[in-house]
């Protein structure tokens, strides 16, 4: 590969500068994204491998940034299993039979990885497209997260009807979980299979849960699915919530945990255990300031981390559409101009 920066890093090995990639890097803050979508729906430019290979691509052409990340969407999974899915303008996903009680939990199907085929397909168009330029990652969305989008039939600012199903009815939350966990296990291995030369897994509504909730309903099936994948390439740990949950989190053994915006990113490395790598954790905001100032923001992480192996920059979540692309392209410059 002719850039492996990401993945030395992730593997906590030394680097001349830390390699750049963005969350949402491939998304609605580009013109170029708004010329396809404009075409298709959502959904048919995930199922269709060449218009998500032509996604996929446009940061590595238009940013040059370090990694290119498989354009899709973490509740493909649900969808397969039998979620009725559709994605709403300015509203966002819609499950139109969400999942409310245990006759509905076992309409859930597991034996559902021939109607993931297309993104093993993606997969394989996108590498002949990279032609070993730089890596590209693969993802899949953490149970716990594809679990409260089926309960709420979208996105929700409160999750109470998901909280409510991990309070009053555990068993049938664990049943929920064990299956999202096998799919998940299925899907990201023939991704790898597919080609992709990293995982990550998405736990985005993560930060919904206490403690001990966390432990119980997201962590063990994190580290399950973890512990069943082939570990042939490095693995990246991410949820909103991670500047609390770290030290869980690397329990589970990923290679790298992704960090928010809310902690300091040297002492969450500090606190982890040799050899795990972290990626972050730049509060995306920052991109919506003037140069001068995303300039001092990321060069003060950069002196802050300076010295230490295992370490990605991205942000802490994901670029928001109006961000101007500019500022996108400038950040991702500097980076690349830095050296330790």
């Amino acid at each position: 590969m002719k850039n492996d920066l990401l993945i030395r890093a992730a593997l906590s090995q030394p680097t001349e500068r830390p390699p750049v990639w963005m969350m949402r890097q491939a998304g609605r803050f580009m013109k170029e994204y708004w010329e396809i979508k404009n075409k298709y729906s959502f959904l048919e430019m995930c199922k269709t491998p060449e218009i998500a290979a032509d996604v996929t691509m446009l940061p590595i052409d238009l940013l040059g940034v370090d990694a290119a990340i498989l354009f899709s969407d973490i509740l493909v999974t649900a969808e397969a299993m039998g979620g009725d899915l559709s994605f709403e303008q300015g509203v966002g996903p819609r499950f139109a039979n969400p999942v409310r009680n245990m006759q509905d939990a076992e309409k859930l199907d597991v034996d559902c990885l021939d109607r993931l085929q297309y993104v093993a397909d993606a997969i394989k168009v996108i590498q002949q497209r990279l032609n070993g330029s730089v890596p590209l990652i693969g993802f899949a969305g953490a149970p716990f997260t594809i679990l409260s989008y089926l309960v709420e039939g979208g996105s929700s600012k409160d999750f109470k009807l998901t909280k409510t199903l991990l309070n009053n009815q555990p068993e049938l939350a664990h049943y929920m979980l064990q299956k999202i966990a096998d799919v998940t296990i299925a899907y990201l291995n023939m991704q790898v299979d597919a080609g992709v030369n990293a995982l990550q897994l998405f736990d985005s509504w993560a930060l919904a849960l206490s403690w001990n909730d966390y432990q119980e309903f997201s962590h063990q099936y994190n580290k399950y699915i973890l512990s069943k994948l082939k570990r042939t390439v490095p693995v990246i740990s991410f949820c909103k919530g991670s500047s609390v949950f770290a030290p869980l989190m690397a329990e589970a053994n990923p290679d790298v945990v992704s960090i928010d915006w809310n902690a300091d990113l040297l002492n969450i490395k500090k606190s982890l255990p040799e050899g795990i790598a972290v990626q972050g954790n730049l509060d995306p905001f920052v991109l919506y300031a003037d140069k001068p100032v995303i300039k001092k923001k990321i060069l003060d992480l950069f002196e802050r981390m300076r010295g230490e192996d295992g370490f990605i920059f991205n942000l802490g979540h994901g670029i928001m559409p109006d961000i101007p692309f500019d500022n996108v392209k400038y950040a991702v410059e500097l980076v690349k101009e830095f050296r330790y």
